[in-house]
């Protein structure tokens, strides 16, 4: 079966097509990819996964035309970041 690995960094994204046989599981198909190879930042104990966009855990078994997904961590509290107004400047009270 055709799996599809994705992960995003800020300034690049990356996609790797994997062959898997039947009963591969996320993790199988993240190590045959060879991506934590090329990104060594990726740590598997702390890096979320999903199938297309559903948090998943690495012993899923995959269906063909999944689409693996690695998670890079959040740096900042989304709560705490201020939100951009659509007209420019948040309008002063």
């Amino acid at each position: 079966m055709k799996i599809g690995i994705a992960y995003a960094l800020p300034q690049r994204q990356v996609w790797f097509d994997v062959e898997m046989p039947d009963g591969a599981t996320i993790q199988d198909a993240i190590a045959r990819s060879g991506i934590l190879k090329q990104f060594p930042e990726i740590d598997l104990e702390k890096n979320k996964v999903g199938i297309f966009s559903k948090l998943s855990k690495l012993d899923a078994a995959l269906n063909d035309g999944d689409r693996i997904e690695i998670y890079r961590p959040i740096i900042c509290d989304p709560k705490t970041v201020p939100r951009k107004s659509k007209g420019g400047d948040a309008a002063e009270a």
